[in-house]
């Protein structure tokens, strides 16, 4: 038998007790029914002062209190006792694990910030308000795009895409930047997690600037030994002293061509990250500009490709032509050197149905590995090594193409088969984007990859 039917089964019978005892003292007088009415209505009484009762301690526990009672209505109260009793050792232990939990966050030296799903603030430690300059309890239930007005964050806080990183500077101070992460959780909570990353972007400048005065120190020395080289190289191709050392001195020059081009692509991508925020932005013909550089790699290629393009006539770019022109040579360049002769390279510029513009270089090469692909823009990172030096590759390139991109607030992404070929896309922001009057170029599905 259930609990709720045994509890049942027992009111019914304390009910029926009461009714035959009115009964048995009311039959002597002739008057059975009003012997049990007379017990049942104080009977009724005493249930109703106990639910009365009941309903104050419910709700003001700490005002009134439980009384001690028999039957069912002592069960009762002793088991609300014990609940009231277990509750509040729960509750001991959720206020120590919270405390637990707050002094180990505000003893972190990230900033921490509980956001709701409208990204309402709900609690932050002591490093964010050092960060970010929150003030408790003012701050609290007020949006953080509100209290972070930097149109960086704002755009990665409305987009949703909480994938990547943005960088903001501290509303407290515009010199120190912040590194900001969003990681959703629970019930369309957030949590922003703040970095201070002053110290290593001095650490990168320190770090450009070393690369860039090394490099120019680099390219006197190089000038000169390529000039001797040159002058050498001519005189062994000559009936002479030097003609023996043709041969070795053919390798020495080649090999200080290629020390100029690693030097000019540090120097170059020194520039990118120095000045990527001071980019100049012009209105530029970027069909023009794409033609351009296809001619340029059909005489890298020395007519070993075919090369195919699909470009979009009157869609045009804002942003710097340097940055533009490095994209587009190195991602073509790059494409020469990994295809074998006779493949395909096909290049396409082309607008987007949500308005941005993409640009694409795909080939038919050796293809890349998913393994690789990840570190594909790390410096002098190269999947087939000898296959890269033996092409003049100075392992830069790519790395140029995400520096610049960064400018352009776009970013490089890479499909990739091996043995079948590769696709590198380059996406424009809409904001970037203009079509010259009277121009209307195809929009193409966002979601198309291929045939690029």
């Amino acid at each position: 038998m259930s609990p709720y039917l045994k509890l049942l089964g027992q009111i019914f019978l304390r009910v029926a007790i009461v009714v035959a005892i009115g009964l048995i003292c009311g039959a002597p007088f002739g008057h059975p029914a009003l012997g049990a009415l007379l017990l049942l209505i104080p009977y009724v009484l005493l249930q109703m002062r106990q639910l009365v009762r009941l309903r104050a301690w419910l709700m003001a526990p700490k005002r009134y209190f439980l009384p001690d009672a028999h039957g069912i209505w002592g069960e009762v109260f002793d088991l609300l006792i014990d609940l009231q009793r277990k509750n509040r050792k729960r509750k001991k232990r959720l206020a120590l694990m919270l405390a637990e939990f707050q002094s180990s966050t505000a003893a972190l030296p990230d900033g921490a910030v509980v956001l709701g799903d409208r990204g309402e603030i709900s609690w932050f430690n002591t490093a964010a308000r050092q960060l970010l300059g929150l003030r408790a309890p003012q701050d609290l239930g007020i949006r953080i795009p509100n209290l972070i007005r930097h149109p960086s964050f704002t755009e990665f806080f409305e987009q949703g895409d909480f994938e990547h990183e943005t960088e903001a500077p501290s509303p407290l101070n515009r010199t120190r930047m912040l590194s900001l992460r969003i990681i959703p959780y629970g019930n369309d909570q957030k949590l922003l997690i703040v970095r201070d990353i002053s110290e290593r972007r001095q650490l990168e400048a320190a770090r450009r600037d070393f690369v860039s005065n090394a490099s120019h120190e680099l390219r006197t020395p190089l000038t000169v030994l390529r000039g001797y080289l040159d002058l050498m190289d001519a005189e062994a191709q000559q009936a002479g002293p030097l003609g023996a050392w043709q041969s070795p001195i053919v390798e020495m020059r080649n090999q200080a061509l290629r020390m100029e081009a690693l030097v000019n692509d540090m120097l170059k991508l020194a520039r990118l990250e120095a000045d990527r925020a001071a980019m100049t932005d012009e209105l530029l013909p970027a069909p023009a500009l794409i033609a351009r550089a296809i001619e340029e790699a059909r005489a890298v290629s020395k007519g070993q490709h075919r090369f195919e393009h699909d470009i979009s006539d009157g869609l045009l770019l804002l942003g710097g032509e340097a940055e533009f022109h490095s994209i587009i040579i190195n991602l073509m360049t790059n494409a020469v050197r990994y295809t074998p002769p006779g493949g395909v390279i096909r290049v396409s510029w082309s607008q987007l149905d949500d308005g941005s513009a993409r640009f694409a270089v795909a080939d038919t090469g050796i293809g890349i590995s998913a393994d690789d692909i990840p570190r594909l823009t790390e410096r002098f990172y190269r999947v087939d090594v000898g296959r890269s030096r033996a092409s003049g590759g100075t392992g830069l390139g790519l790395s140029i193409v995400k520096h610049a991109l960064e400018a352009f607030d776009s970013r490089l992404e890479i499909d990739s088969e091996p043995g079948v070929g590769s696709t590198f896309f380059c996406r424009f922001p809409v904001h970037r984007v203009q079509v010259a009057p009277g121009a209307a170029p195809a929009a193409i599905p966002n979601e198309t990859r291929s045939g690029a």
